[in-house]
C-alpha cells in the first residue's frame, strides 16, 4: 500500500472512488451525496484540503481528509473501496491523519464522525485515540408516519424559520447542550459563537444539505420573544428530507414539545411531496431516540463519534 499526501494530487485521479461512494451514499441512506462530493473535489484542486490517498496496484482505494480551525481538528471524510481490503486501508488512513494534526501546533481536540460502508473502523483500535459514542442513522418513510395529531401546547408559539432567529437560536442551542451529550461531541455546541457557527454552516451553507425553511420551525412563548424550541430541516435528495437540528430548553423539556415540532416538520414535507425523512442521534440520549422510534424512525446504520482532547 502507498499512501500519498492529498495535497499532491488531481481530484480526477479519485473519480473511481467518488463514484463509489456516491452509490454507497444513495444505495444505503437514501442521500444525494454528489454536492458534497464536488465541494471536496474543489478544495482537493486549490491543494487547500489537508488529508491522503491509498494507493493499491496503481489504483486509488480510499482516501480521507481533515481541516483545522483554531485549535481543532476535524476528520470530515473517510472512504475505502470495497474493491480492496477495507479495514487495513481504514485504519492506515485514520492513522497518518491523526499523526499530522497531532503534529499540529497548539491543536488542542479532534473530532471525528465517520459513516462506514462495507466495513466499520473497529472499537477497540479507534478507543486507542478517542473517546467514542454510539450513534444512530434513522430512516423514516413518511408514509409510515405515527403522528398524533394533538393540539400544540398552550402558552407557546409555533412559527415557521425566519432568518432573524439566528441569534436567538445559536443562543438556544447553547443553552439546551450544556450538559448533553451532544456537547461532548461537537463543542461548537457548548457556546453562542459556536452555535452561531453551526447554524450557518446548516442553513446558509451546505453543510447538511440544502436547507428547508418551510420544513423548520421554531418556539417562542406566547407572551416573549426569546426562542424555547426548534426543529431545522434540510433537502438532502429528491423527495428526502433531514432534521439536522431539533432542541427543546431545558424546564421546557418533556412536555411533548420536541413531538410536535417533528411532527409540524412532517406534514410540511408531505405537503411539498416529500416521501421520507432521516436523522442521526446519539444512542445514549434515551429520550430522543424513543421519540423517533414512536414517530416510526427506524435505525439503518449505526456508526461511531469519536473525540481526542489534549
Amino acid at each position: 500500500m502507498q499512501i500519498l499526501d492529498l495535497r499532491q494530487i488531481h481530484s480526477e485521479s479519485l473519480a473511481p472512488l467518488f463514484t463509489e461512494e456516491i452509490r454507497r451514499w444513495r444505495d444505503e441512506l437514501h442521500w444525494d451525496y454528489r454536492p458534497s462530493i464536488a465541494l471536496i473535489q474543489r478544495f482537493i484542486d486549490a491543494h487547500s484540503l489537508g488529508g491522503y490517498v491509498a494507493v493499491e496496484d496503481g489504483k486509488p482505494a480510499g482516501y480521507g481528509f481533515y481541516v483545522v480551525e483554531d485549535q481543532k481538528g476535524l476528520i470530515g471524510g473517510l472512504f475505502a473501496s470495497s474493491h480492496f481490503p477495507q479495514a487495513p486501508i481504514t485504519q492506515k488512513l485514520l492513522t497518518e491523519m491523526l499523526d499530522s494534526l497531532h503534529s499540529t501546533p497548539c491543536l488542542q481536540r479532534v473530532e471525528v464522525q465517520l459513516m462506514p460502508f462495507g466495513t466499520a473502523l473497529e472499537p477497540a483500535f479507534l478507543s486507542q485515540y478517542f473517546r467514542l459514542h454510539t450513534r444512530q442513522f434513522m430512516f423514516l418513510p413518511l408514509a409510515e408516519a405515527k403522528l398524533s395529531g394533538g393540539p400544540p401546547s398552550k402558552g407557546l408559539r409555533f412559527e415557521p424559520w425566519s432568518d432573524r432567529a439566528f441569534e436567538a437560536a445559536a443562543r438556544l442551542i447553547h443553552l439546551s447542550y450544556a450538559d448533553h451529550v451532544d456537547g461532548e461531541i461537537n463543542d461548537q455546541y457548548r457556546s453562542e459563537a459556536g452555535g452561531m457557527k453551526f447554524l450557518r454552516n446548516i442553513v446558509l451553507l451546505p453543510g447538511c444539505g440544502q436547507f428547508l425553511p418551510e420544513a423548520s420551525f421554531t418556539v417562542r412563548p406566547a407572551t416573549g420573544d426569546g426562542l424555547v424550541a426548534m426543529v431545522l430541516t434540510s433537502t438532502v435528495a429528491r423527495k428526502v428530507g433531514h432534521t439536522t437540528q431539533i432542541c427543546v430548553m431545558p424546564g421546557y423539556q418533556g412536555h411533548g414539545i420536541g413531538r410536535q415540532l417533528m411532527e409540524r416538520s412532517v406534514e410540511a414535507l408531505r405537503r411539498m411531496g416529500y416521501e421520507s425523512l432521516s436523522l442521526t442521534v446519539t444512542a445514549i440520549n434515551q429520550p430522543a431516540l424513543q421519540l423517533y422510534e414512536h414517530l416510526g424512525f427506524r435505525a439503518i446504520k449505526t456508526f461511531a463519534a469519536g473525540v481526542w482532547e489534549a
